[in-house]
């Protein structure tokens, strides 16, 4: 299972919390690429609720991975 930023943006708008078969369901229902509808079929089986993307990929970027410099720092 590979993820990518683009490929968990299209999970985005998913309605959260969600099992697995919900969430194959919207990628199917959005026109999502393979790609996100196999990383989902990838998932273990079991009747899970996710929370959000977090919940299905932990190394998932946040705001805080990334370092924006306030311009006022010159």
């Amino acid at each position: 299972m590979i993820w990518t930023i683009e490929l968990a943006a299209y999970l985005d708008d998913a309605p959260w919390p969600a099992t697995k078969e919900e969430l194959i369901d919207y990628a199917i229902r959005t026109g999502a690429p393979t790609e996100v509808v196999e990383n989902l079929n990838e998932l273990e089986e079991s009747d899970e609720t996710y929370e959000s993307i977090e919940d299905i990929w932990p190394d998932y970027p946040t705001d805080e991975d990334f370092f924006y410099e306030d311009e006022n720092d010159y």
